[in-house]
């Protein structure tokens, strides 16, 4: 019998028995724009990364002004650095906070938010630039045009939302809000995400190779796996805004509870899902063994189900990535949140989507 025929009764095969089926080519000058677009989300992922630095050393709030054009160029002169750092004072977070700083201590953190500031410039004329050759040179197509047009128009909403993220520690309260970080990050994975997808049907269109298609069920549950690391990772923004890493630092009881004092205990209840360090760690904690034992299982059916290399592949780097987030978490709360070890947790997040992400994929429908 033909395996691209077989069935199980549960999970129902989608090729005919005809046999596998050759991806239709595309127009041979799109590869370049997907290799283009790699690039982005490579500069994309190196943003998250840094936005994580930035939040980890307290440097989001040294620049207190938004200023998209002059604000590329950091202060070059003496008096440049003390009209700088004369502005940070009237800050909340200087007053109430960082009073004690001294202008070599606001110059370290300030180099943080500006190099993140930076970055995102840099990703937008990276982004533009090709955009606009590619579009002159007509490589373009009508279906591609309105893809690459939502992403720069969203790549400049997430500017926007960045400042407005920071602007909510420049009142009185010097923190950001949890709220606004969490869909500051959630923007960014999801243009991350939209970027790859893309390219990742530009790479394939352009790939006359043969395919084996996968079943619809190994397809669902990598749309599943994928959606819940997409969770846990903005659950995580919730716990770095409640700083709820500073607690309960004990694994894999909370200080010897299972279920810690406190739980849930705000009125409303919906709001110690957002507000409560207790309940907002408790959870964050749930969703990552969730996570971890869903994308295994997902993997495990992948690689027992007929399925293409690339797919196998993803699944592998999926549950080995998964493995190793679990350990870097346990680790950062284990440490109480040192920088660099809760910088690769982060950075491990994203990474993990990245593999759950290529997985779903290769797994579509086709």
């Amino acid at each position: 019998m033909d395996i691209n025929s077989r069935t199980d009764g549960k999970d129902k095969a989608v090729t005919p028995a005809r046999g596998p089926t050759v991806a239709a080519s595309a127009r041979p000058d799109q590869r370049p724009i997907a290799y283009w677009l790699l690039i982005c989300c490579a500069l994309v992922f190196a943003m998250v990364v840094l936005g994580g630095v930035t939040r980890l050393t307290g440097s989001g709030l040294s620049m207190v002004g938004w200023e998209p054009v002059s604000g590329a160029i950091p202060p070059l002169t003496q008096e440049a650095w003390e009209s700088e750092f004369a502005r940070y004072k009237g800050s909340p977070e200087f007053q109430y906070v960082n009073y004690w700083m001294t202008l070599g201590d606001f110059k370290r953190i300030f180099w943080f938010e500006w190099a993140h500031r930076l970055l995102g410039r840099l990703i937008g004329m990276v982004f533009l630039v090709p955009f606009l050759f590619f579009v002159a040179t007509r490589r373009v197509d009508r279906a591609l045009a309105p893809k690459l047009a939502a992403m720069f128009v969203l790549g400049g909403l997430q500017g926007l939302l960045g400042w407005y993220m920071v602007k909510s520690g420049l009142v009185d309260n010097p923190h950001v809000s949890q709220y606004r970080l969490a869909a500051h990050l959630a923007a960014a994975v999801i243009i991350y995400a939209y970027m790859l997808w893309v390219a990742l049907g530009l790479l394939r269109a352009d790939s006359p190779v043969i395919t084996q298609r996968a079943s619809t069920l190994n397809a669902r549950l990598a749309y599943t796996a994928t959606a819940l690391v997409f969770v846990t990772l903005i659950s995580g923004a919730f716990v770095a805004g409640l700083k709820a890493g500073l607690i309960f630092n004990t694994f894999p009881t909370m200080q010897g509870d299972w279920l810690p004092p406190g739980l849930y205990a705000m009125q409303p209840a919906y709001l110690s899902l957002f507000e409560d360090p207790t309940s907002v760690q408790f959870n964050h904690r749930v969703l990552a063994l969730l996570t971890l034992t869903l994308v295994l299982a997902v993997c495990i059916h992948v690689l027992l189900r007929p399925a293409g290399t690339k797919a196998r592949g993803w699944a592998y780097a999926a549950a080995a990535m998964a493995l190793v987030q679990v350990g870097l978490g346990i680790g950062t709360l284990l440490l109480k949140v040192p920088v660099a070890l809760a910088t690769a947790h982060q950075a491990g997040a994203v990474l993990l989507f990245t593999f759950a992400l290529c997985l779903s994929f290769e797994l579509r429908a086709r």
